[in-house]
């Protein structure tokens, strides 16, 4: 194999890894729970990796099974859904605007 030949299949190695996990900024207004965790409201990164969702911010992170559904058109902003158990708003999904991505939490 040649240097360029291994310096090619270098290139694309690395960028299908980057490829595969996508990162968002994600802004939670209220006390929140993803995964049995509790989040304080704040400005978090979200990356989505298949079929699993980390949400950290600093060191603390939290990581989710979740399903990626693809909508008809894209949304405008990034919006987060909850559902209500008992008394604590648990994160059910996450639409990410500029994108047709919905982060669906299992």
């Amino acid at each position: 194999m040649t240097k360029t030949m291994k310096f090619f299949a270098l290139f694309l190695t690395i960028a299908m890894v980057c490829a595969s996990a996508a990162s968002y900024s994600v802004t939670l207004f209220q006390p929140s729970q993803v995964g049995g965790k509790d989040l304080k409201p704040g400005e978090y990164k979200l990356t989505v990796d298949k079929d699993k969702a980390i949400i950290s911010q600093g060191k603390d992170k939290v990581e989710a099974q979740v399903k990626l559904e693809s909508a008809d058109t894209k949304y405008s902003t990034t919006t987060v859904r909850y559902a209500d158990e008992n008394g604590k708003s648990k994160v059910q999904e996450i639409r990410l605007g500029g994108t047709n991505t919905k982060v669906v939490f299992n």
